[in-house]
């Protein structure tokens, strides 16, 4: 039986598609290889291309240029975090306490925090200050997150009668957690992922008692 010729004509595109979508997510995760074990600076086309197992032009063909592949793998693992926190989030329900909660443990998730995926989140900050699509890109995440935080802390603050300054408390509650990441990251540290994760979970219960008492 001879193929059908419609079905063979929009199978190749998706196809072509399919395996385009393939390369450029096999070349996204080389070049998080390569920031993790090279750093921002050392980190080239050529390395992405060994590290991929795949030519130099085949690079080329798909990002043109170590800019827009490094725009590319920022936007990727920004993506990545915000969906992990969001799947976090509604998995969650609607108490403020089980949302925050969810949070924290999300952060330290392994799918999320590796050593690689960490060092290669330090390699983008590092350059972020000289360069504004990074902050762009990072920027608008930051800004979702924190405000989720200050609303969360708000809500526990006024169900509980505390006295402390919401905004205050999730700022603080911010800082902590980017700071767990970096200490994580450090090859000297023996800070692990659970241990950071208690750490997080402690000043939940030292900021709000009533909620996160168990």
């Amino acid at each position: 039986m001879s193929p059908d010729p419609e079905k063979t004509a929009a199978g190749a595109p998706r196809r072509r598609k399919a395996t385009r979508q393939a390369r450029r997510s096999q070349l996204i995760e080389a070049t998080i290889d390569c920031l993790a074990r090279r750093g921002y600076s050392d980190t080239t086309l050529a390395e992405v291309a060994q590290g991929a197992g795949l030519s130099r032009g085949i690079v080329n063909f798909h990002f043109e240029s170590k800019e827009k592949l490094l725009v590319a793998t920022l936007q990727h693992m920004a993506e990545e975090y915000a969906g992990h926190w969001r799947a976090a989030l509604d998995k969650a329900g609607d108490d403020p306490a089980s949302q925050l909660m969810a949070l924290v443990r999300a952060d330290f998730d392994p799918a999320i925090c590796s050593r690689r995926k960490l060092a290669a989140w330090c390699a983008f900050w590092g350059e972020a200050k000289s360069r504004p699509t990074y902050q762009a890109l990072c920027g608008s995440r930051d800004e979702a997150y924190q405000m989720l935080l200050v609303r969360l802390c708000t809500e526990l603050t006024e169900a509980g009668g505390y006295s402390h300054d919401p905004k205050a408390v999730a700022i603080a509650l911010d800082a902590l957690l980017e700071g767990l990441w970096l200490r994580l990251m450090m090859a000297e540290s023996r800070l692990s992922r659970s241990s950071a994760a208690a750490a997080a979970t402690e000043f939940l219960r030292i900021a709000f008692p009533g909620h996160f008492s168990g």
